[in-house]
């Protein structure tokens, strides 16, 4: 299923959700210099690290979105790499950070490899953005679109022995989108990446149906599709 991301960066770019400042601000450690952006994608989460004065590299396996990254970050190096095989040094960062990554991941080899790259006390953070399906009209849109929002808010991740006790916040805001967007939202999951022609036709259709005619929205409208992003903090144990 990765494999869909690693192509139509452009437009994942344009309308996947980016990340409200103030997860950004928790996750950075006080004094960190060094940090890593794993699975960077076109780096929506990596500008907020650079924001705040961090040396950041991105680490991704795709090419496209890598591309994406640098035009957008140009004094961000890029690394192609995973969370399993980042190929960065050995201690080498203050901060690792997975956003919208760890679902993808073989968790106890990207474990192994975060504690590898950060050094000792260092910090590693996962960052998820997920349609808040609370909302009954939400949870509908989430179903047409096949939106694959994996966790729960209850969803506590098992760090390990080499982790202390993660810490958590939730942020909840909004994406403002035009309806047309939203269709390419859609299009930007890997369920209609992987789709035969004939899926793909039907999800466009019955989103259609569903955001000009039951909720009738005007074509030209934009809407505020409401999100929560949920952030994990844990540091590295000294030995």
């Amino acid at each position: 299923m990765a494999r869909a991301y690693l192509s139509g960066a452009g437009r994942y770019d344009r309308v996947r959700p980016g990340y409200p400042a103030p997860v950004a601000d928790w996750i950075v450690p006080e004094n960190a210099r060094r940090a890593a952006d794993i699975g960077a994608g076109t780096g929506l989460f990596t500008a907020l690290l650079a924001q705040r004065g961090l040396e950041v590299a991105a680490v991704d396996p795709s090419e496209d979105m890598l591309a994406v990254l640098s035009a957008r970050l140009p004094g961000v190096p890029v690394v192609q790499g995973t969370a399993e095989e980042s190929t960065l040094p050995d201690r080498s960062v203050d901060l690792l950070t997975l956003a919208q990554t760890w679902h993808w991941c073989d968790h106890p080899a990207a474990l192994r490899e975060a504690a590898r790259v950060l050094v000792p006390g260092g910090r590693l953070a996962l960052v998820w953005n997920q349609l808040d399906v609370s909302l009954p009209w939400v949870h509908r849109l989430s179903r047409i679109m096949h939106a694959g929002d994996v966790y729960s808010p209850a969803y506590r991740p098992d760090l390990g022995a080499a982790f202390g006790p993660p810490e958590d916040l939730v942020v909840h805001w909004a994406q403002e989108l035009p309806v047309a967007d939203v269709l390419d939202l859609a299009r930007s999951r890997s369920y209609y990446q992987r789709a035969t022609p004939a899926l793909r036709a039907r999800v466009e259709s019955n989103l259609r149906w569903y955001l000009t005619d039951y909720l009738a929205f005007d074509p030209a409208a934009t809407i505020r599709i409401p999100y929560y992003t949920h952030a994990w903090r844990a540091s590295l144990s000294t030995p």
